[in-house]
């Protein structure tokens, strides 16, 4: 269960989906839904309703150099969106 939850991802179209109680984390590749929602229900002590998981592709990137041309591939990450029970919070910013 340990490391479970790599980071919450905070940006402007997940800040607006936690008015829907929805909540995003990267997680390792090797777990399932079942690990995602005991790790953010122990940690964070609320319930979890669903977990919608997705492998993001990482992008190929080019850099031109005096040397050539370098190319490579960011690392493939996997994202789980947590939706929670009504009533139920994640301050991810720890403003409480």
């Amino acid at each position: 269960m340990v490391g479970t939850l790599i980071r919450p991802i905070i940006t402007e179209k997940m800040t607006g989906l936690q008015d829907a109680r929805q909540y995003a984390f990267e997680v390792p590749m090797t777990v399932n839904k079942i690990e995602v929602a005991k790790a953010i229900e122990k940690q964070f002590n609320v319930k979890v309703l669903s977990v919608r998981t997705q492998r993001v592709k990482g992008k190929e990137k080019s850099q031109m150099t005096r040397r050539g041309r370098f190319e490579g591939r960011t690392r493939m990450w996997k994202k789980a969106i947590v939706t929670l029970k009504e009533g139920d919070k994640i301050d991810l910013f720890g403003n409480a």
